[in-house]
């Protein structure tokens, strides 16, 4: 992960293996767009009960700047585009 601000919020959960396929399409795409990202576990912490609530079964979901821009399987050559 980056230490510049985070564009890309990855929500994913434990034992999801579409969340450690996400992970790695978001770590390659931020680092070659330079692009921070952060990943939050919705089961974990103050907000699980909303964050579960709001994704649920759709995780892994990206966000791009505030906006959900995907769930299930992330496009790398979208995410490229809107990092760009």
């Amino acid at each position: 992960m980056t230490t510049s601000p985070a564009r890309v919020v990855l929500y994913t959960r434990p034992s999801c293996h579409l969340c450690e396929v996400a992970r790695g399409v978001v770590e390659a795409v931020t680092a070659d767009a330079g692009a921070g990202w952060r990943e939050v576990d919705i089961s974990d912490g103050p907000e699980a009960e909303a964050l579960t609530a709001k994704y649920g079964e759709y995780v892994p979901v990206v966000e791009v700047d505030g906006v959900q821009q995907g769930f299930w399987r992330i496009d790398p050559a979208r995410l490229a585009r809107l990092l760009a």
